[in-house]
This record gives structure tokens, sequence and C-alpha cells, in this order.
């Protein structure tokens, strides 16, 4: 089974053991995922970070103090400020030795996770990908965020855990 597929498989487990237990109970389980997609076409990364409602809404809250509700529209201007403080903290990338500039795309939301969207400068036919990974390590020291890089359609995987956060991968 693919690496994608199983987190899938995974998170959607996950959330629907979720739903059966108390909505104030917290899931025993600390897990998301990003995806650094390299686009050809654009010459530029495009991340996706998802992850469960409660946790980012907790994190962000334990960050900067207030409360963050994800599907509630009152709260959407906080939420897109917060986030993309949080994410430019919590989320670094390189190409070739050099730091990109990451921008804020936005964030979606369904009933238990979210997703939320990044994109970097252009830069071309990168060789060599690093990146900083620490979503939600402010909130749970057993966080886990598994990390998928994909350059011109060559996947690499890794599973990041409190504290490691770093990672690199050649194409």
């Amino acid at each position: 089974m693919s690496g994608r597929l199983f987190f899938g498989f995974l998170l959607s487990f996950m959330m629907i053991f979720q739903s059966f237990v108390s909505s104030d109970a917290l899931h025993p389980y600390h897990v998301g995922s990003v995806e650094i997609n390299y686009s050809s076409k654009s010459k530029t990364f495009e991340v996706t970070g998802r992850f469960f409602l409660d946790d980012l809404e907790n994190a962000l809250g334990k960050k900067y103090g207030g409360i963050y509700h994800f599907n509630d529209d009152k709260y959407k201007a906080k939420l897109n400020e917060a986030l993309q403080k949080y994410c430019q903290e919590y989320f670094k990338l390189k190409a070739d030795n050099k730091f990109l500039k990451v921008n804020y795309v936005g964030y979606e939301e369904d009933q238990e996770s979210v997703n939320v969207y990044l994109e970097s400068e252009p830069v071309a036919n990168p060789k060599k990908v690093e990146a900083a990974v620490s979503f939600l390590y402010n909130l749970f020291d057993d966080q886990i965020n598994i990390v998928h890089i994909i350059v011109n359609g060559d996947r690499k995987s890794e599973k990041m855990t409190y504290p490691n956060r770093y990672l690199f991968k050649n194409f």
C-alpha cells in the first residue's frame, strides 16, 4: 500500500474513531501530514498540511491566546491571521541550499480536519530539498508529522516525530 493511501486510511480511521468518543474527549493520536509538491509548471512548491481540526485550534490558542474555531465564519479572519504567523514559524523550506520564501495561501476545513495551503517562491529544478516541519510540536510531545516531498513525480516520505523536525531529500 502506498504511503499516501496508508496515511489517508489511518487518518480516516482515527477521525471515525474520534467521532465515537465524546466531543470533549481528546483523540488518542496526534498525527498530521504535510505534502510538499514541486510544480514544474509554476516552478513553485505547493504545500498542503492536513491536521485534526481540534488540535490546530488548540495549538493556535496556546500560541497566540484566545479562542479559535474552524467551521465558524466569524473566526475566519482571526484564523487566517494566526495560521499565516503559525506556518511562518513552524515550516521552513530550502531548495539547493537556499531558503525559500513560503507564502500562506489559505485553509479549508471539514468536520474533523483542516487543510492548510502554502506556496513557495519560484525555484528552477531543485535537486536537494530541505524542510523544517514542526506543526503542533508546541502542543504535543507525541506529535507525528508524515512528510511527503514530491519532485517531478519522485515521491520521498518520512515520519517526523517530536522533537525531530529536519529532513532533506535529494532528487
